[in-house]
């Protein structure tokens, strides 16, 4: 085969430091647009960002060149400079140290889209940390409780 061709879906979710509201309402959709001109530029192209003041969803299609580990990490870097720009009260915004990254087939694609667009909805009635249990269960991900929150 000659060419390289790849489809590979991810939904993505990281939280600020210490899951503190740092995602001001204000510039919220303006750091949704920054991190898919990240996306975008890596040639990972979101199909959704979505998330509420302490976290942040992304489904993507991973780049056959890119790794999801270098990818967080500069989407991270970035947007971090980026958010403390936005004022007195973003000065201290930092993301936590770790991430989710969880693969999805095209089949579930738009429900996953779906529920990234609804976030708002979901955290009415669990908090993040429940969420992210659930997708850490769902995936069958073995973790330590103590070393998951930072």
């Amino acid at each position: 085969m000659s060419q390289s061709l790849s489809n590979i879906l991810v939904h993505i979710i990281f939280s600020t430091k210490r899951r503190e509201p740092m995602i001001a309402q204000e510039w919220e959709d303006e750091l949704d647009r920054y991190l898919a001109g990240i996306f975008r530029a890596r040639n990972c192209p979101a199909h959704k960002i979505a998330g509420m003041a302490d976290h942040v969803h992304v489904v993507c299609s991973l780049s056959r060149t890119v790794t999801v580990s270098d990818l967080v990490e500069e989407v991270k870097k970035s947007s971090s400079k980026w958010a403390k720009t936005k004022g007195a009260g973003a000065a201290k915004f930092a993301w936590q140290n770790g991430y989710g990254a969880f693969s999805i087939g095209q089949s579930q694609l738009d429900a996953v889209v779906k529920y990234v667009a609804t976030q708002k909805d979901h955290h009415r009635r669990r908090t993040f940390q429940e969420e992210f249990r659930e997708f850490l269960m769902k995936y069958r991900i073995e973790f330590n409780e103590r070393y998951v929150w930072d």
